[in-house]
């Protein structure tokens, strides 16, 4: 981020920050243990019993939460069903893919049961992502929460979204512009040490000379990935369902699936957080704790803003 001269810039600099952020002294840890004590534990039982069932669709509950905080903020806004009217979030192309919503729903009805009308859907996005994290292994971090729900859900807002193709100067940019630094992009893209991606998303740097790509890794990748073929690959191979620092390493080995993990070795002061997220477990854990945290802090509402959704696929 460039920081200009004088207070008046500091001033609207600060304030850009804490609007992209969101008013996120109205979170807390423990919102609801008094309102709904049982609620981070009802998430919780309802995630395990869903990843029993599938193992893999921890990461999509994650990245549900990461593609609802970067479009209008976290606001459950991503869990909205389209009507005749209006095309939602969820149905525009890049979220095709998106899996669980159905397990979110679970949790809903479970939450509304045990305390009608206090958890909000956005709340419950973000305990499951945590929760999910957990599962594969990963840290536990404490969510802060009190988010409200939005009202609003339309599918051309969902262009702000990263394309696996990005750059660095681009990738850096959209996340200034969210309130998270370069380091928490780099810190984030360590989600992608879980999951699953499918073919048409890196194709491009099979089938045309990349030389950030690994010959090896490539020529692996384009027998699961014949052309025309919308096959889905692990996005870390060595570790698929394991919430590790594994994917540091690959990406150190020109093995980074898309080209926007592999743009992180673009710079050397990029690549020397690669290198200590690589060889740093711990040091991994504790960031990605404190950049996710940061995430769920996006564009929220609270208070008397929004409304807490009795079904988190329509407004009430």
């Amino acid at each position: 981020m460039a920081w200009g001269r004088g207070a008046t810039l500091v001033v609207l600099v600060v304030a850009l920050c804490l609007s992209a952020l969101g008013a996120d002294a109205h979170l807390k840890v423990g919102y609801y243990s008094y309102s709904c004590p049982a609620a981070e534990l009802i998430v919780k039982e309802e995630v395990e019993k869903a990843l029993i069932d599938d193992p893999g669709v921890g990461a999509d509950l994650l990245r549900m939460h990461f593609h609802d905080c970067f479009v209008r903020g976290c606001d459950g806004s991503v869990l909205i069903d389209s009507t005749e009217d209006n095309t939602a979030e969820k149905d525009a192309h890049i979220n095709l893919t998106l899996e669980g919503f159905e397990i979110i729903d679970a949790i809903k009805e479970k939450l509304e049961a045990a305390c009608k009308g206090v958890v909000s859907c956005a709340d419950v996005l973000a305990f499951a992502a945590r929760d999910s994290v957990v599962h594969y292994g990963g840290i536990h971090y404490k969510v802060p929460a009190g988010r409200r729900d939005g009202t609003v859900s339309k599918e051309g807002d969902t262009s702000i979204l990263p394309s696996p193709a990005l750059d660095l100067t681009e990738l850096t940019k959209l996340f200034i512009s969210k309130g998270l630094s370069q380091n928490d992009m780099i810190t984030l893209s360590g989600a992608h040490t879980v999951g699953i991606a499918h073919c048409d998303a890196f194709t491009d740097r099979l089938y045309n000379t990349d030389e950030t790509l690994d010959w090896k890794y490539a020529a692996a990748l384009r027998k699961q990935c014949p052309p025309g073929s919308n096959n889905t690959v692990s996005m870390d191979p060595k570790s698929p369902q394991r919430f590790d620092n594994h994917y540091y390493r690959s990406v150190l080995r020109k093995r980074g699936l898309f080209a926007s993990d592999q743009t992180l070795l673009s710079t050397q002061g990029t690549t020397t957080q690669v290198k200590r997220l690589a060889s740093n477990y711990k040091r991994f854990e504790r960031k990605f704790a404190a950049a996710i945290v940061k995430m769920g802090q996006i564009g929220i509402l609270t208070g008397s803003e929004g409304e807490v959704r009795a079904n988190c696929r329509k407004i009430n």
